[in-house]
Order: structure tokens, then sequence, then C-alpha cells
């Protein structure tokens, strides 16, 4: 049985994870596979792996420090601060070095790199009689961002992408072959939503390029015609607190619950009790949360800035 090895740079929640989770449980019966995980942010997976598949973690002891840091910076906490700065610096050299120590050592016949920081160790120490593939997730409608990855992509023998978007761009300057596989959910659930609620959700990380300020700003809208209608966002970030303040500012405290992370079954009920799935992402290359949404009977909105939801929502349909 062939060995395949996943890279990944944790197995927390999220879009890249929640592939890696799809990808390495689709082909576990049919190859030996192993993810090798730069960092271990909680205690197991986030999403459920089959149990043929390994689990490895580079680093089990040290853990991105960004939001600490902005905390200190903050707080003016200077001790802190030089504490958590000496750390970051440890986590990086780490970070870097462990994986392509991983990499040269390597005896897999297929290599998957999910993360742009590692497609340049693959192709420089990934060894020779390896298939070397890169993963990519993000299109951000920039083509200086497409420049950079077909640079870091140079030595590898293929490119998988998520939308025909993203093919058509890789395709005009990437040297390797692109291959176009979209994403997709693991099962459909034998139960469905009825419609009949008042309750819209959303889900992803609590980031900029997400858009949830402009969901609250639609709520807001929707709550001035409609005061029954009620808004769960699903996920945690760096802008949780700001949106939370929004919130309280605008006063729809009662109208909008955010909810952090949840797990898969929790999230599953939740798309049963809701009756319309809203996405206000500012780019978005696929959209899984769009596929699993629809797997509950719920309608979905876009915006169409979203270039990965158009090929997924039909306009009117």
């Amino acid at each position: 049985m062939k060995k395949v090895t996943i890279l990944a740079l944790h197995l927390s929640y999220g879009g890249i994870e929640r592939f890696i989770t799809n990808l390495a449980n689709s082909i576990s019966d049919e190859y030996n596979v192993e993810i090798v995980s730069t960092y271990k942010i909680s205690d197991k997976p986030s999403f459920k792996l089959n149990s043929n598949i390994e689990v490895k973690y580079l680093i089990d002891n040290l853990k991105p420090n960004k939001q600490l840091i902005k905390k200190y910076i903050k707080r003016f906490e200077f001790t802190n601060l030089f504490r958590e700065i000496l750390i970051s610096f440890r986590v990086l050299y780490h970070k870097k070095h462990d994986m392509i120590k991983y990499i040269k050592k390597c005896d897999s016949d297929i290599i998957i790199s999910t993360r742009d920081i590692h497609n340049k160790w693959l192709g420089k120490y990934g060894k020779k009689c390896a298939i070397k593939i890169a993963s990519e997730h993000n299109d951000t409608n920039s083509m200086s961002y497409v420049k950079k990855i077909a640079k870091t992509v140079e030595k590898l023998d293929y490119l998988v992408v998520v939308s025909k978007k993203m093919l058509n761009d890789y395709n005009k300057i990437t040297k390797i072959p692109v291959v176009y596989i979209p994403n997709s959910i693991e099962e459909v659930p034998d139960k469905f939503s009825n419609l009949k609620s008042n309750t819209l959700i959303s889900a992803g990380r609590l980031e900029k390029v997400k858009g949830f300020d402009d969901l609250i700003d639609v709520l807001k809208i929707i709550n001035s015609k409609n005061k029954d209608v009620c808004l769960n966002i699903v996920g945690a970030g760096s802008e949780r607190q700001s949106l939370s303040d929004k919130i309280k500012k605008i006063d729809l405290d009662n109208n909008i619950n955010l909810l952090g992370y949840r797990k898969s079954d929790e999230l599953q009920k939740l798309y049963n009790e809701s009756c319309l799935y809203i996405m206000t992402s500012h780019s978005e290359s696929f959209g899984l949360v769009l596929l699993e949404a629809m797997s509950h009977g719920l309608p979905c909105i876009a915006f169409d800035s979203a270039t990965g939801a158009k090929e997924i929502i039909i306009d009117n349909v």
C-alpha cells in the first residue's frame, strides 16, 4: 500500500483543516495516510479522522502567540510583551526548522502541501522519487498573490485548486500541471430544516475578510422590518470583541448571537434550526459551509465578490 503524507499547519477549526480531514478520510482505505502538523493547538483534531490515519505533531509545547503580543502591547505590559516576543522567535524557528527536517526524511510516495509556506520547502527538500503536490485554497482576486503562489510551486509536480476561476488564473502563469478538484462534504445528513424558523445562520473565522461586520449591518436593516429575526454566527477569531461591541452599540444583543466554535454535531443541529444561510465574505475560494448548509436544505445568499460561492450558488435558483 502506497504512503501519503499531508503537511498541515495545525488541525484546529478552519476551512483548510476541514479539507485536510475530508481528503485524508477519503483516501485512507486505499493509502497509508499520515498527517504531519506543525502545531498541536488542541488535544485532538477538531474534525473526526478515521482511526487508521496517523497524526504526528512537530511542536507540541509551543503555539502561535500573536494575539498575546497584541494584548500586551495594548496594555503596555512590557515585561510580558518581551517574554512573548522571545517565545515568538522560538515558535518561528521551530515552525521552519522542524518541518524542513521532517520533509528531508519523509519516505512517502506522495506528499501534499496544504500551506504556501510549505510549498518551497517541499520543492527544495522533498525526495525526488516522491510525487509532490501543492493544494491552494485562497482566492484573493489578486494576481500578485497568484504570482507569489506560482513561484512557491515551481519545483513541485502538481498544483490542485478548488475553483474554476483559480484554475484559469494559475494556468496562465504556472508551468506545472494545475488540477481542479472542488471541495466536498463527506455525507448528506438525514435531517433537514423545515425552513419555518426566523433564525439566520453564518459560520466562519471572525476575521475581516469574512465580512461579519457587514452582516451585522444587514441584520440591522432586516430588524427594522421584522423584530423577530435572529442571527447565529458560528466561529471564533480576532474580530470577536469588535463585533460584540458593534452588536451592543446598535442594540441587537437579543437578535445576534456570537456562538464561538461548535462541534460538528452541534453545527448540524443549528443548520436544522435555521431558515437561511448568509455568507458575507469579501472573497472565498470555494465556501465549504455553503455545501453543508445546502445539504440541510437551507437556501444560501452570498456576495458575488466571493468568486468560489458563484460556482456553488445559481442566482435566483
